[in-house]
């Protein structure tokens, strides 16, 4: 099943490059059919999954036994689908959680809500009627760790005197998926094969086998098909520890509220004692503790595998050396990669800046020559009254006028300055009204220009959010911008700019009156070289998304009620100190 793995890896790569416009929800399912049947089998309720849970990106990751049990371990799902008695080993090992259990199928080709095994002969072997035939003959499964596609049969083996791995001529391991079994025995190379309940007859029914080639040993009629053994409760869904509490639960309601079609119907959390009971009775899995063999009879019974381990392990330890190396090697290989991606990243936010500048220029020229034209007038008069020697309050009064223009364009080229100059994010404690304050007044001269009215609704008494001021400055100035580009042919023109607490933190709102966001722009908004603009570079949003989700946010779009649209962004409650600087 290594291509299971291969392919695992690939759909997590793939949920990760699509995780820029959604988060990705995984899915991790026991392929015991190999991955094509996996993915046939479960598409609808993953496309019901993702008709209910739009803000995500559902996928689906096929895995055999050991590979989901790898992937639950490394934490690299939210989710599993699995047999209940992998489950149970999970639950024990892991902490999964089911949040629902498989009820039934509304299409005949699947199969039904319970899970159990059939013991399949060639018809014409009369002398295996009934398992206790199966002793000193040859018997074939899928896995050793296989649920209804082995441990199943060995409970009911073991409670009749026979121990499938002693008293049998021999065990076949096929491995996935699971019509490797039904093929071995037609094929002869095995006396009996232990499939799933019902898989003989859906294998039948797909053409897979020829009808009446094989037959179930001590067949007992359950639900349309035979059965060898009991029947236990079928397939969970379950979530990982680590999975959050909101999202388990709107995956539940979803799964519970699933009409019947021609997928899987989910009901509420089936009871799995009875598969407890198995594991218990054989001493394996989460009660593999209940054997206690003393040290002289494991090495009686598993000297040659004793001798094997200790290869393994000197092995082992030459491998772990190696790993080890490769990882360390690995790792700085990434944190230099890191450090080079973060450099960029600033390179860019920098040059956005600068480009915001660029586009800003004249206005910002407007404003800084308006007190140095002021400056000019007040020392001309100054020096008229000198000249004449009269009115020297007047050339008192006038250079307190000089002074006070030149500190308001010192204070206009401080902003200008402190804006484009290049630096790290500093993220700290501050009042979220601050930068929307100064943002606003550094555009208020763009504003003008455009002929675009801009109002201030701050929220008062908010909470202290961690953040870096300059960062957020650049978002507000950027999307003050882009609203006042979009409302160049729109009357009234205003930008309505205003803040307030909710449940994630602090929300920042910019509401333009502009003719809103064409579909196309609604779903491609936030790519990176995507723009509107004839002569945009595509990045301002993509790299405003960027910094609000650096810094624990979350940035979006939607039109206005009232017509234009509105973006907005959340920044989350610091939780240090709360000083603001």
């Amino acid at each position: 099943m290594r291509v299971l793995l291969i392919l695992s890896v690939l759909l997590g790569w793939s949920a990760v490059v699509s995780g820029a416009e959604a988060p990705s929800l995984r899915i991790g399912v026991l392929a015991f059919r190999g991955a094509e049947m996996a993915e046939s089998e479960w598409e609808p309720t993953l496309a019901y999954l993702r008709g209910q849970l739009p803000q995500r990106h559902v996928v689906i990751v096929p895995l055999d036994l050991d590979g989901l049990t790898t992937a639950v371990k490394s934490g690299s799902l939210d989710f599993v689908i699995t047999n209940p008695g992998h489950y149970v080993e999970l639950e024990a090992a892991f902490g999964v959680t089911r949040i629902a259990s498989l009820s039934g199928s509304a299409s005949a080709t699947t199969l039904p809500a319970m899970v159990g095994s059939a013991v399949v002969v060639r018809a014409e072997r009369t002398d295996l009627n009934r398992l206790s035939d199966l002793r000193g003959s040859r018997l074939a499964a899928v896995s050793p760790e296989a649920f209804g596609g082995f441990r199943v049969v060995w409970r009911e083996l073991a409670e009749i005197g026979i121990a499938p791995f002693s008293d049998t001529a021999g065990l076949q391991f096929t491995g996935f998926p699971m019509e490797a079994v039904a093929e071995a025995v037609a094929e002869g190379k095995a006396d009996a094969g232990i499939l799933r309940f019902c898989l003989l007859e859906q294998m039948e029914a797909e053409g897979r086998i020829t009808p009446g080639l094989l037959r179930v040993l001590g067949g007992i009629p359950s639900h349309g098909c035979l059965s060898s053994t009991r029947l236990y409760p079928d397939w969970p869904f379950a979530r990982l520890a680590a999975t959050p509490e909101a999202l388990a639960k709107q995956v539940a309601i979803a799964l519970l509220a699933m009409p019947e079609g021609d997928g899987y119907a989910w009901t509420v959390p089936a009871d799995y004692q009875p598969v407890h009971d198995l594991f218990r009775a054989l001493k394996i899995g989460p009660y593999a503790y209940l054997r206690h063999p003393s040290a002289r009879q494991l090495l009686r019974d598993y000297w040659p595998w004793l001798v094997m381990a200790l290869l393994g392990v000197v092995w082992w330890l030459v491998h772990v050396a190696r790993v080890e190396y490769l990882v360390r090697r690995r790792t700085a290989e990434l944190r230099s990669a890191h450090a080079e991606a973060r450099l960029r990243r600033e390179e860019m936010e920098h040059g956005a800046r600068l480009a915001l500048l660029g586009e800003m220029a004249s206005s910002l020229a407007h404003e800084i020559s308006q007190p140095l034209a002021a400056i000019a007038n007040y020392a001309s008069g100054c020096q008229r009254r000198l000249t004449s020697h009269t009115d020297p309050e007047g050339v008192t009064e006038g250079v307190g006028l000089i002074a006070a223009q030149a500190e308001r364009a010192a204070g206009i080229v401080k902003r200008i300055r402190a804006f484009a100059r290049k630096r790290s994010p500093v993220p700290q404690n501050l009042d979220a009204n601050g930068p929307l304050v100064e943002a606003v007044e550094l555009f208020q001269t763009v504003a003008a220009r455009h002929g675009v009215g801009v109002s201030l609704d701050l929220g008062q008494g908010l909470p202290p959010v961690l953040a870096d001021r300059l960062r957020i400055e650049q978002v507000v100035l950027n999307l003050l911008q882009n609203a006042a580009d979009a409302m160049s042919k729109s009357e009234p023109r205003h930008i309505a700019v205003s803040s307030s607490a909710v449940a994630e933190g602090v929300e920042i709102r910019v509401a333009d009156t502009g003719p809103g966001l064409s579909p196309e722009a609604r779903a491609r908004l936030f790519e990176p070289f995507f723009t509107t603009k004839p002569d945009g570079l595509g990045l301002g949003l993509s790299l405003s998304r960027t910094m609000i989700e650096a810094q624990g946010g979350r940035l979006w779009a939607e039109d206005a009620p009232g017509g234009g649209a509105v973006f907005r962004f959340t920044l989350p409650v610091t939780t240090g100190p709360t000083e603001i600087p």
